[in-house]
């Protein structure tokens, strides 16, 4: 038998607060989970800063993995016997979800952003570089790695197979919804995913639904709406993701200065340096980057010193809504007075914005990258989901963006009663009395 088709001799389970049980019957999916670079995501958090807000968010990306997994076997399960899908295309669809999200780093955005790292890209590099999941891959066909890591980039030529994990309802999306409503606590990300499975059809290019499914979907829709503003975008774990970020170009800086760490930075010299190597990149996961936090409270110098002391021990900025652009003379006054008294604004003065487009749809003379979801008719037609649900219609193609400015409040209230603290405090809006 082809290795592409051995099952194991027994159903593999893995018990799933989200959906129950996990299966794995397939060899090439139970030898992928058991490879190096796929253990790593156990150490990578699925919602990097969260568990600083929502104390339950210590779920790993190794989980959400293997739930986008489940999703679209069920799914492909539903498809069995429908017309317009492949059948052959079913192994390359399950490892695509399994390793969709095979690259992504410790704290990942904020790591990226950081050290211009690209997770998509290391995603490609572990699928076909010198790697534990490249050799499992291999042993399939010798195309099959370069299929893999095409469905991921979205650029693999089915496209109804690149739906099913990069789509405005994907297995990614329905998984990580639920998983982080469950872990957060919140009620926002839950949805009858179970109807939706049962109403998806495949047709030509992409995933459809079936209209009678409507309903269960604007619910997906709004679940997604909510959890971005209420999870996603909290603005306590955008403290602690400001706090993070600072603490890495902190330590970038001095590195870049030549200033003798107590504790040398060796994980991170490649990322300093902007030559990271994909072997030092799996290296480096969030166990290994707290140590380095911990070992940093320790520093002489007192920047680095003091934003590992905040995070590590949850000493978070305070926040209020503040728009640079909107008014940048309170802000350029803000800067002038912060340095004035002491504080660095580049570590302590930090404008944060978060936006999100909850669904959108092509609009002629529009550059529109998202793919609409329809709706499958009776009579077979396809309709666009916001012409048929006021709810969707009334947020579709609808940009919100938040904007909110980070300050360490304890250092301003130990600052000499005098007119610079009133009048910072006056630009902050903090109370007099504090």
């Amino acid at each position: 038998m082809a290795y592409r088709d051995e099952v194991l001799f027994e159903e593999k389970v893995f018990k799933d607060p989200v959906h129950r049980y996990i299966h794995v019957r397939d060899r090439v999916i139970w030898d992928l989970i058991g490879t190096r670079e796929f253990q790593r995501l156990r150490r990578i958090k699925q919602l990097g800063t969260s568990f600083l807000t929502f104390h339950g968010a210590e779920h790993s990306r190794f989980n959400h993995s293997l739930g986008v997994y489940e999703i679209v076997r069920r799914i492909l399960t539903n498809f069995k016997d429908q017309p317009n899908w492949n059948h052959e295309e079913r192994l390359l669809s399950l490892t695509a979800a399994l390793l969709h999200d095979l690259g992504h780093g410790p704290y990942s955005h904020s790591f990226e952003k950081v050290f211009n790292l690209n997770h998509e890209e290391f995603t490609k590099q572990m699928i076909l570089g010198d790697t534990e999941i490249n050799a499992v891959l291999s042993r399939v066909s010798d195309e099959f790695p370069q299929q893999v890591a095409d469905v991921i980039n979205q650029t693999y030529h089915d496209k109804l197979v690149v739906s099913l994990i990069s789509s405005q309802i994907d297995a990614d999306r329905m998984d990580y919804l639920q998983r982080d409503a469950y872990f957060t606590g919140v009620t926002y990300g839950h949805f009858d995913m179970e109807r939706i499975l049962r109403v998806m059809r495949p047709l030509n290019e992409q995933v459809v639904v079936k209209a009678s499914g409507m309903h269960a979907v604007e619910d997906y829709i709004m679940s997604r709406y909510q959890m971005y503003w209420q999870v996603y975008f909290h603005p306590v774990s955008r403290s602690a993701e400001v706090i993070l970020s600072r603490i890495l170009h902190r330590a970038k800086q001095l590195n870049h200065e030549g200033y003798q760490f107590k504790q040398e930075p060796t994980h991170f010299l490649s990322f300093f340096k902007e030559d990271v190597s994909l072997n030092d990149y799996i290296n480096l996961d969030e166990t290994i980057v707290m140590y380095y936090f911990q070992m940093w409270i320790d520093e002489d110098d007192p920047i680095l010193s003091d934003l590992c002391a905040r995070f590590t021990n949850r000493r978070l900025f305070k926040y209020v809504d503040f728009d640079s652009e909107e008014d940048p003379n309170a802000f350029e006054e803000l800067k002038a007075l912060f340095e004035a008294v002491g504080i660095n604004t580049d570590y302590y003065l930090i404008v944060d914005s978060s936006t999100d487009l909850p669904y959108d749809f092509y609009r002629p003379g529009e550059e529109s990258m998202r793919v609409p979801i329809y709706l499958l008719k009776s009579d077979q037609s396809l309709q666009e989901l916001s012409g048929a649900s006021e709810i969707v219609e009334s947020i579709s193609g609808k940009k919100r963006t938040d904007h909110k400015l980070y300050f360490p409040a304890d250092i301003i209230k130990q600052l000499p009663n005098d007119d610079q603290k009133t009048r910072i405090k006056q630009l902050l809006g903090m109370k007099p009395n504090i």
